[in-house]
């Protein structure tokens, strides 16, 4: 049997909200997918990957579109030596300078040191209106990942 989650990441990926705030997030998230198997928060002591799993469809650039998926294996292993403190990069393509956060990526993935998530949510999708009052309790805007594992 396979799950899915429902993850929300702070934008920038430093970010963590107060512990109240998280709970209000979470409470809010129960909210709005009560048969989910679980709805929890979690603070990261360092800036991880939230990928979406067998969701994985690749990684552009976000400036030309060219396929970096090659490359950022590399990239990955390099940020990796330092916790992805410095997510900085510039595109082998194109030669843009970035981020690893700001990559296009196919399936929506992001870097943080915060996520809420919902275990099988069992909803298609939230609304906008309902993503912004997560935003609005957690203090920072988001990234959605959807994670099927």
């Amino acid at each position: 049997m396979s799950d899915n989650w429902l993850q929300f990441i702070p934008s920038k990926p430093e970010f963590q909200p107060s512990s109240d705030a998280a709970e209000a997030a979470r409470s809010l998230l129960a909210e709005f997918v009560p048969e989910a198997d679980g709805v929890k928060v979690e603070f990261k002591p360092s800036t991880e990957f939230f990928h979406p799993g067998g969701n994985w469809s690749g990684v552009k650039c976000p400036s030309c579109g060219a396929d970096l998926e090659e490359w950022w294996g590399e990239a990955m292993s390099a940020a990796s030596t330092t916790a992805f403190v410095d997510l900085s990069v510039t595109t082998p393509c194109c030669g843009i300078a970035t981020s690893l956060n700001d990559l296009n990526y196919v399936w929506p993935a992001a870097f943080g040191r915060f996520v809420l998530e919902a275990m099988n949510p069992n909803i298609e999708d939230l609304t906008p209106i309902q993503e912004q009052q997560l935003a609005k309790r957690i203090g920072s805007s988001l990234r959605k990942v959807w994670v099927h594992i």
